[in-house]
């Protein structure tokens, strides 16, 4: 049900975890007994930094890391470099719909919508991502529209029934995802069912 894990250097620093090549090989390693799919993003003042570092990130595995790079001017660069490398890449910190043009036209696997920060900035989030969406499908591309910053699983349902069908959230939203107390008691009145 969850195909990959992903993180960033906000989250890193969060956690206490240090943002380096050689960390992010360490959390991938562990990752990858569970999923084959790690995000991890890279780093650097300019475009030439970006790319070195993402080759590093990439070199431990290129067929399971994907390296996630902003869609600034640099990253979109970097980006393209990486690309050419072989190099899976998702472009990140997507803010507004004509991203995905950019997105599509690089031919990256993935892009990355946060919803919640454009909600936040009174951006309306949910019209972007849809507007993303209809973008990448109807220029007939190939990109994935990855929707991040998502704070709830109704937030997921909604982008669901648009047809957005790849997200990253939070272990809280995991949790919020699989609870359902109705389904819960009823697997219990099967059990004492079954006792007879």
């Amino acid at each position: 049900m969850f195909s990959g894990v992903t993180t960033n250097p906000a989250i890193l620093k969060k956690d206490n975890v240090k943002c380096t090549v050689d960390s992010l090989h360490q959390l991938a390693g562990q990752a990858f007994k569970h999923t084959d799919e790690f995000m991890c993003q890279s780093w650097g003042k300019d475009a030439s930094e970006l790319y070195d570092t993402g080759m590093k990130l990439a070199g431990l595995d290129k067929e399971k890391i994907v390296v996630k790079v902003p869609a600034t001017v640099e990253g979109i660069k970097a980006a393209k470099r990486l690309l050419e490398e072989g190099v899976r890449v998702c472009l990140t910190a997507c803010y507004s719909a004509k991203q995905a043009l950019i997105a599509t036209g690089l031919g990256v696997e993935y892009v990355a919508p946060y919803l919640g920060r454009m909600n936040d900035n009174r951006k309306d989030g949910f019209d972007q991502c849809y507007k993303m969406h209809e973008i990448v499908g109807g220029i007939g591309g190939k990109t994935r529209v990855l929707v991040a910053s998502l704070r709830d699983v109704v937030n997921m349902q909604v982008l669901a029934q648009k047809g957005l069908d790849t997200f990253t959230f939070s272990p809280r939203v995991a949790r919020q995802l699989l609870e359902e107390p109705l389904t819960e008691k009823a697997a219990e009145e099967f059990e004492e069912a079954v006792k007879g």
